[in-house]
């Protein structure tokens, strides 16, 4: 059995990182097109990327309003989770289901809705409407991972140290917030790369001047087909290699799904 769970697990490894390695090496071919093995060495569609300073404003514009999805999707989705998990609020199930339905409507058919609905308040096409409309995609992450946290947790402690004299706040950022903490850095990784990747409710919600760089690449890829689209492709994973490096030294990826080291 241990040999069957090494191989599926190496499968599905290489599953998932075949598309990784395709773009990557598509990237340094010398032909105009994106080819896989590469013709040839050359970094010129690296280089090309200079030439195109829109890409350079995209993704900035993406990682400002991830940043800022995230914030909110936890500030909202720790404050939801929290409310839910301690209190016995009437419709606790179907609360739940609304605030988390967002995880099971089709991004499609939701940013079609957002649309329809800011287009009168005249948020759409609006850096507020796009990052509430991220915010609704991102909150629903958040909330499951605090309401997983809060699944196990010890009231007991929060109420020893209100008798000791910590008012809620004191108890609040003393007790219950370093033990759910992995839970909401979790969401906040999520929300974040949710955000990030958007590109279907991001396509209801952009203007011309606003552009992220997932919509970026898409509108790129209408246009062409070259070499192009897998360098920046490159150039983000690389970035998300060097991001999960780093985050797994300072605080460790283990620790932060609520594993132990």
């Amino acid at each position: 059995m241990k040999a069957v769970r090494i191989t599926v697990t190496v499968i599905g490894l290489i599953f998932l990182l075949i598309p990784l390695i395709v773009t990557i090496g598509a990237s340094f071919t010398t032909a105009g097109y994106p080819t896989f093995p590469p013709k040839g060495f050359s970094l010129q569609w690296y280089e090309k990327i200079l030439d195109r300073p829109e890409y350079m404003d995209a993704f900035f514009n993406s990682v400002k309003f991830a940043f800022l999805a995230a914030f909110f999707s936890v500030l909202l989705g720790t404050i939801a989770g929290l409310a839910l998990a301690k209190y016995d609020v009437p419709g606790k199930t179907f609360i739940v289901s609304l605030l988390t339905s967002p995880l099971t409507i089709p991004h499609l058919v939701l940013g079609a809705a957002l649309l329809i609905y800011f287009t009168p308040m005249l948020l759409a096409g609006k850096p507020t409407g796009f990052l509430i409309a991220h915010i609704v995609i991102c909150v629903p992450y958040a909330i499951r991972f605090v309401l997983t946290g809060l699944s196990g947790f010890d009231y007991t402690l929060e109420r020893a140290g209100a008798v000791l004299g910590a008012n809620p706040f004191v108890v609040f950022w003393k007790i219950t917030l370093p033990i759910i903490r992995p839970a909401i850095l979790s969401g906040a990784m999520f929300a974040f790369l949710i955000s990030f990747d958007n590109v279907t409710v991001s396509l209801f919600m952009v203007s011309t001047d606003m552009r992220t760089l997932p919509l970026e690449l898409f509108f790129h890829m209408q246009d062409s087909y070259d070499p192009m689209v897998a360098s920046v492709s490159s150039i983000v994973i690389f970035i998300s290699v060097i991001f999960i490096v780093i985050f797994e030294k300072i605080y460790g990826v283990g620790k932060l799904f609520g594993g132990s080291h």
